[in-house]
């Protein structure tokens, strides 16, 4: 089997196999990643992919769910995502689901109807990298697609019943923009209907261009304080029925619970969890965790 650019995943997919679709990153202009960048992108094609999974035996035995690999696996046409799924069915007959990393814009092309088809053979909670509701924040990190769009897919997804994860990048607005970010990006999700909503926090990494734009005073980093202000609000503003995750390495504190029902409990936590925080030390955290990006 081939991975271009090794196994990315995140840390509640580790007992998947993995599949390669897609190479790189089908946008690769997001102002903070720093990963996909050894190669161009371009999709697998339907005997590679055939290729692979005849081998995913070999080295996942018989797993239950495969996390498709490259930046947005769900990029590829939807004739080879059904194709990719019945090749599953016959050499992998373990595999109940199907998820993978996704852009907004992996499902301009896939009508109503496709994701209902696409839901039916197993596709399952792919992690759609949404990362603000704000058109302001969206624009400072160069994602590609307005708060508009977002939610225009969403509802999409939304309505076609199939499950799906979106996230919320904590912070990435940067100083006295997280209140902003926080209403807007929890007036995107309101109504909404995801399996889960997982967040990280942002952490500007050296090398990157938003880290250039922060040394010629372009981008001002959010303090860590202002980022748990900012991650409060988001929850305060949830209305979803979901699961809230934030367990990723850049965050500062890691649950997973369910709103509505932990709700208020959550908050609290927040609350308590700045209260006895010192802002030297978390930017110390901070520092130390971008060597891992």
């Amino acid at each position: 089997m081939k991975f271009a650019s090794g196994i990315n995943r995140p840390p509640y997919e580790t007992a998947d196999g993995y599949l390669q679709t897609t190479e790189g990153c089908s946008h690769n202009h997001c102002l903070f990643c720093t990963y996909f960048k050894d190669r161009k992108f371009r999709k697998s094609t339907i005997e590679e992919i055939e290729a692979d999974i005849k081998q995913i035996p070999m080295y996942f035995g018989a797993p239950k769910r495969i996390f498709l690999q490259g930046a947005d696996g769900f990029a590829v046409d939807y004739d080879v995502l059904m194709k990719t799924a019945e090749l599953l069915r016959k050499y992998v007959p373990s595999v109940k689901t199907i998820g993978g990393y996704a852009r907004i814009d992996n499902f301009y092309d896939k009508t109503e109807q496709q994701l209902r088809d696409m839901a039916a053979v197993g596709f399952a909670d792919p992690y759609i990298g949404v990362e603000s509701g704000d058109d302001v924040v969206l624009k400072r990190i160069n994602k590609g697609y307005t708060a508009a769009q977002a939610r225009e897919v969403l509802e999409k997804i939304d309505a076609s019943g199939l499950p799906y994860i979106v996230n919320f990048l904590n912070g990435a607005g940067g100083h006295g923009y997280g209140l902003e970010n926080a209403h807007r990006t929890a007036q995107l999700y309101d109504g909404l209907h995801m399996t889960m909503v997982n967040t990280s926090m942002m952490t500007v990494v050296p090398g990157t261009p938003l880290y250039r734009a922060m040394e010629k005073g372009l981008y001002t980093e959010s303090t860590e304080r202002e980022k748990l202000e900012e991650i409060h609000e988001f929850v305060r503003c949830l209305t979803n029925d979901t699961i809230f995750m934030n367990e990723h390495a850049s965050n500062l504190f890691h649950v997973k619970c369910h709103i509505p029902e932990q709700k208020e409990e959550l908050l609290e936590y927040i609350r308590k969890f700045m209260e006895k925080s010192d802002e030297k030390e978390l930017r110390r955290y901070r520092k130390r965790i971008t060597r891992a990006f």
